[in-house]
């Protein structure tokens, strides 16, 4: 490597150019360092699935994936809670991708950097981000179900028994929906970023208004990026176990839930019973590595079927 240098000259005083032969560094310690450490996580992850597809492959069939648990969860499958995490999900996802896209259209469209509103709700965003899931458990029993449920029962069924006053299937899907907000506003905002000025420009010069377009214009060509941060939010929000515990989740429930306000079975919740609560450990351990392994599967399903939409739609914007 050649560099040049100046260098003062003793009888003169001037300053000289001199070329300087330096070797080349080729950065073989830094390189390594990073590999190793990528090595690491890759055999981290290696050995948990190994020993999760080890511990729970063989207990995997269609009765298991098919039948109610039996026996105090000692025997029987777990669909009841596949289908309670998979309605779960799904209502989380509707409910909290308007919200956080609307959030994230308002912050990058309607708003200013330095306007106080957007500091403060940027501010809140950071904040909602960092506390911790437990808490949001506490929060969706005491707004949720404590709230909003009581406050119904009080004004349709005061006669009756706790109707929406009671953990459900609502009020958790509703508290993880407030957990994955932060992903989605952030995803998003990240994907109206990258759409060119020139798009909207075009757009305005047509005699398009700005809602017009924002919904012709902005949102498909974001779509793929809103479509991530629904990604990470279902992937968040399958394996949260704290939040549900308090808002609906069941301990044993062998039953699927028929409405909104009923109780529900959650894979999460039902591996982390097994393992902590459960009188015989040896003969619960089979269940538990397969519905820990059938948890990853779906996950891993819910994903690939969102990466997929995802592909299609840039694929197809590529084209248009």
């Amino acid at each position: 490597m050649t560099t040049t240098a100046s260098i003062r000259n003793k009888h003169t005083g001037e300053l000289d150019s001199k070329l300087v032969f330096r070797p080349k560094s080729r950065g073989y310690f830094p390189k390594g360092l990073c590999l190793a450490a990528s090595l690491l996580i890759i055999i981290m992850l290696a050995v948990i699935l190994g020993n999760i597809v080890i511990g729970g492959y063989h207990i995997i069939s269609w009765d298991f994936l098919s039948s109610p648990p039996e026996n105090g969860m000692e025997s029987g499958g777990i669909f009841p809670a596949i289908f309670g995490t998979v309605v779960l999900v799904i209502l989380m996802t509707i409910a909290v991708i308007p919200i956080g896209v609307f959030t994230a259209i308002y912050l990058q469209e309607y708003t200013r950097p330095e306007a106080h509103i957007t500091q403060l709700i940027r501010m809140a965003i950071n904040n909602l981000a960092a506390v911790p899931s437990i808490v949001f458990g506490l929060f969706g029993l005491g707004f949720f179900i404590g709230f909003i449920g009581n406050g119904i029962d009080s004004i349709f069924y005061s006669s009756e028994g706790p109707v929406w006053g009671q953990p459900a299937i609502l009020w958790a899907s509703l508290t993880l929906a407030v957990l994955t907000l932060p992903i989605v506003i952030v995803s998003t905002e990240e994907a109206l970023r990258t759409i060119p000025c020139e798009l909207k420009e075009a757009s305005y010069a047509l005699g398009a208004t700005k809602l017009q377009t924002i919904w012709r214009v902005i949102l498909p060509q974001a779509m793929p990026g809103i479509l991530t941060g629904a990604i990470l939010a279902v992937s968040r929000g399958a394996g949260e176990v704290a939040p549900i515990m308090f808002t609906g989740a069941a301990y044993y429930l062998p039953y699927l839930p028929g409405a909104l306000n009923d109780q529900f079975m959650e894979l999460g919740y039902h591996i982390y019973v097994m393992a902590t609560q459960s009188p015989d450990i040896e003969a619960t351990k089979p269940i538990l590595y397969g519905t820990v392994l059938v948890l990853l599967g779906l996950t891993f399903a819910l994903n690939f079927m969102a990466i997929l939409i995802r592909s299609r739609l840039r694929l197809r914007r590529i084209n248009a």
